[in-house]
């Protein structure tokens, strides 16, 4: 086992670019393996250690640590484990007790609590984390490594990236991909007899099955590449839409969509004079299935709902919203950019007639996304833009088109962003979706839990069911001055209408201040936020 105590000079991240810089010193005893694991944990630095609250005789003191509870490299400390032989809990085959100094760690504890009525909660002295791929638990101390930009420092401070809603970082193996189709594969794809085309083929239409297993789909036919979850709700209103919802016809969208899901509806409006009709949600931002069933009529023809809104964070119950627009026989479209990257997805199991998704937000490349329908759905629908690739025979007189999934991807398409988002569900699926569900759950519990209990702030989206977006605002401060306030820390948020401004002004607002979270985030990120907020609300 190797650990530090009194005797040695506690390992930082400062002394940890003092070893890179100067192998020979002090420290040179630390192995290879120890100086991987820590290297990307350079954003501690400055983070002032959480202690446990029995060190205060007035807990709303806790963010204010006395002196002496900061990390300093002269001080003696407690022991700090720092390979895997340190003592586990959960492993029956260890007896040794955990340090007598770390107590119960309330961001496994409460994991499972009711989410507004969390017992009181004991910060504790967190210890360097080993890098331990095979637990059951996400390590997002050892995820960090593989995402360079997670290195940076912002106005002088560690970049804590709370801005997953608007886009997630980039892992290493995603950059390689760009990288090496460009360098190494490089052709269109479809029709070349050369080696590159067959190549670039092979990997493109690899890419569409990873994305056919990922959701759950029949099959690869089903999957349509397009430049985000924007066009592919374009595309459905104006081919599925224009098709088969005239005059009359009745739109149910809930009050939570994004723009992205009620502007392409409200273009078909317009033009074929439908009617949209919005479905309510309650104080906690949930759809009142109630009133969600009573607006049906025989003139309804279309459902597009949001599965996680990108404001609010609510799971939507959408497998019992289908069944409900089944029942009347509704079409049922689902915006899923907010719920890929944070959930187990399976489009058959939720009877999904469309589901659409961007791959920035699941940590692959812009300009890339999904349009999932069911093929007897896509197969009856016309074509949505017309060229090359999506034709069968073109003549002067007529032109015959191709099948699925061709049929949608006319022109050349995003090929190396295509391949690059089969790399990013590779490397999500080889994590695992469960963890990082369960991951980004406890951290959206704990964050709300820390943020409720600050003066004069206000929490937008409360409900039980809700994931990875917490959006607040400080009375008397707006949100975009918070969010400069932020961004001074080195605490990337977003500010704003966040392109949903009707569930905004459900809770009568124009702006709120909108962190958001993704598999990398850690808990110590959570209280700089929670931190830096408090600083703000004093103010």
């Amino acid at each position: 086992m190797t650990m530090f105590n009194s005797d040695t000079k506690l390992y930082t991240p400062s002394r940890h670019k003092d070893v890179l810089k100067n192998p020979s010193s002090q420290l040179a005893h630390i192995d290879d393996d120890m100086i991987s694991r820590l290297a990307n944990e350079v954003y501690r630095e400055d983070l002032p250690v959480t202690m446990d609250r029995s060190y205060h005789d007035d807990p709303t003191t806790i963010d204010e640590p006395r002196p002496e509870e900061f990390l300093t490299i002269d001080q003696p400390r407690p022991e700090v484990f720092l390979t895997n032989d340190r003592p586990r809990p959960d492993n029956p085959h260890v007896n040794d007790p955990e340090p007598s100094h770390v107590t119960t760690d309330p961001y496994q504890q409460h994991a499972e609590s009711s989410y507004y009525f969390l017992s009181h909660l004991h910060p504790t002295v967190t210890p360097i984390q080993p890098i331990n791929y095979h637990t059951n638990h996400l390590d997002s101390y050892s995820l960090r490594k593989d995402f360079p930009i997670l290195r940076k420092r912002v106005n002088g401070r560690p970049l804590v990236w709370l801005d997953n809603s608007a886009t997630t970082q980039k892992p290493r193996a995603v950059i390689d991909s760009l990288d090496t189709y460009y360098s190494e594969t490089n052709s269109n794809v479809h029709r070349g007899a050369h080696t590159l085309a067959r190549q670039a083929t092979d990997a493109y239409e690899d890419a569409r099955k990873k994305v056919q297993m990922f959701i759950g789909a029949s099959s690869p036919e089903e999957i349509i590449f397009v430049r985000g979850a924007t066009e592919a709700i374009n595309l459905v209103s104006q081919t599925y839409g224009n098709a088969n919802i005239k005059e009359d016809d009745e739109i149910l969208l809930t009050m939570m969509e994004h723009h992205s899901n009620i502007v392409p509806w409200q273009k078909l409006r317009q033009s074929n004079g439908a009617i949209i009709k919005p479905i309510p949600i309650n104080d906690h931002g949930e759809v009142i299935l109630e009133e969600y069933e009573k607006l049906f009529t025989p003139r309804t023809k279309m459902v597009a709902i949001t599965h996680v809104s990108n404001v609010l964070g609510t799971v939507n119950p959408v497998r019992t919203m289908i069944e409900i627009a089944h029942k009347h026989g509704a079409i049922v479209l689902v915006d899923g950019a907010q719920s890929v990257p944070h959930l187990g997805v399976n489009v058959n199991q939720i009877d999904a007639d469309f589901y659409v998704f961007s791959g920035h937000k699941i940590y692959g490349p812009t300009g890339i996304g999904v349009l999932y329908g069911k093929r007897i759905l896509l197969e009856a629908m016309p074509p949505w833009q017309r060229g090359g690739g999506m034709i069968k025979d073109v003549s002067f007189d007529k032109t015959t088109y191709n099948g699925l999934p061709n049929k949608f991807e006319a022109g050349t398409g995003n090929i190396a962003d295509a391949v690059a988002l089969g790399t990013a569900i590779d490397y999500i699926q080889n994590i695992g979706i469960d963890r990082i569900e369960e991951h980004e759950r406890t951290l959206t519990k704990y964050a709300m839990h820390a943020l409720s209990e600050i003066p004069g702030i206000r929490l937008i989206g409360t409900s039980p069911s809700k994931t990875s977006v917490i959006a607040f605002v400080i009375d008397g401060i707006s949100s975009d001055s918070v969010a400069r306030y932020l961004n001074g820390e080195g605490i990337a948020v977003r500010s704003g209408h966040h392109c949903a401004q009707p569930a905004l002004r459900r809770f009568g607002l124009d702006s709120a201040v909108r962190a958001s979270l993704g598999m990398y985030n850690t808990k110590e990120e959570i209280d700089c936020l929670v931190n830096a907020v408090r600083k703000i609300s004093r103010s």
